[in-house]
C-alpha cells in the first residue's frame, strides 16, 4: 500500500500570541455587554464628574487651597470601575457559561495564550476608552470651575499624572475583573468577589479601632489603587505610584492564580 500524505492547506497558518490577541478581540467587540458597559463608563465617568462639578461650585469651599479641583472633576471615576470591571468578568466567563471556551482552549496550544490574548485585548481596549472619557470630565469640570477660580491647568504639577493615572486605574479594574472571573469561571461569583474585594475591606476596617484601621488602610486595594487620581495626597494613604504599583500586584496575583488553575483543571 502507497502512504499518501495530505497537501497542507493554501491558507494555514501557525498559532501565535499576536494571532490570539487579534481572535479575543474580534470576540469582545462582538460581544454586546462591551458596547453597552464602554458606554456606561464613559457616561459615569463624564456625566457623574459633570454633576459633581456643577454640585461643588454650588457650593464652594470654606478654604480653596485644600480644593482638588482635579478629583472633584474625576468623581466619576469611583462609579465607573464598577462598569469596567463587571465587563472584565462578564468577557472571560460568558465563554465558560456558554462552553465556548473549549473551542477556544482547543484551538490554542499551552491554554495559556488564550488568557494572556484576552488580558492584553482588553487592557488595551480599556485604555484606549478611558483615556479620552477622563480628559474630557477633566476639561468639562474645570470650565466649569473657573466660574469661582477654582480651577487648575494641565500643567500644574501632578495633574497629568491623576488624569492619566485615572485612565491606568480603570484598566487595572478592568483587569482585575478579568482575572477574578477567570479564576472564578462564573458571572456570579465574580462580579460578587471583585465588589468584595474593592468596598468589604474599608467596610471591616470601619469595625476596628482607629489605629489599626488607619495602618492599614493605605493597603487596601481601592485607597491604594485610587492614590494615583488624586493631586492633594490623603495622609493615610500611600505615594500615587507605590499605591498604584501595589494595586497592579493584587491584580497581577490574581491573574497568576488563574492562569495555574488554566493549567491543572478542565474547562
Amino acid at each position: 500500500m502507497t502512504n499518501v500524505s495530505l497537501p497542507a492547506f493554501p491558507g494555514e497558518q501557525q498559532v501565535s500570541q499576536v494571532r490570539v490577541i487579534r481572535s479575543e478581540w474580534i470576540k469582545l467587540r462582538s460581544l454586546p455587554s462591551t458596547i453597552w458597559c464602554l458606554l456606561a463608563t464613559v457616561v459615569l465617568v463624564v456625566g457623574v464628574g459633570l454633576a459633581y462639578t456643577t454640585l461643588r461650585v454650588a457650593r464652594p469651599p470654606a478654604d480653596p487651597a485644600t480644593f482638588d479641583a482635579v478629583s472633584v472633576s474625576l468623581a466619576g471615576v469611583q462609579l465607573a470601575q464598577l462598569a469596567i470591571g463587571v465587563l472584565g468578568v462578564l468577557f472571560i466567563t460568558g465563554e465558560y457559561a456558554t462552553a465556548l471556551i473549549r473551542v477556544s482552549l482547543a484551538a490554542v496550544p499551552g491554554r495559556l495564550p488564550v488568557l494572556w490574548g484576552k488580558a492584553v485585548a482588553f487592557g488595551l481596549t480599556t485604555l484606549v476608552v478611558s483615556v479620552p472619557a477622563v480628559l474630557a470630565s477633566f476639561l468639562v469640570g474645570q470650565s466649569i470651575l473657573s466660574a469661582k477660580d477654582l480651577d487648575v491647568g494641565l500643567g500644574e504639577p501632578g495633574v497629568v499624572r491623576a488624569v492619566l493615572g485615572s485612565a491606568l486605574f480603570l484598566t487595572a479594574v478592568g483587569l482585575l475583573g478579568l482575572s477574578l472571573g477567570a479564576l472564578l469561571r462564573n458571572t456570579a461569583g465574580g462580579i460578587s468577589a471583585l465588589f468584595g474585594l474593592l468596598f468589604a475591606p474599608q467596610l471591616v476596617l470601619g469595625l476596628l479601632p482607629e489605629s489599626v484601621s488607619d495602618a492599614a488602610y493605605r493597603y487596601l486595594p481601592t485607597p491604594a489603587g485610587a492614590a494615583v487620581s488624586s493631586v492633594h495626597r490623603d495622609p493615610l494613604a500611600l505615594g500615587p505610584w507605590s499605591g498604584f504599583a501595589l494595586f497592579c500586584l493584587y491584580t497581577v496575583v490574581v491573574l497568576g492564580l488563574a492562569a495555574w488553575q488554566l493549567r491543572r483543571r478542565d474547562a
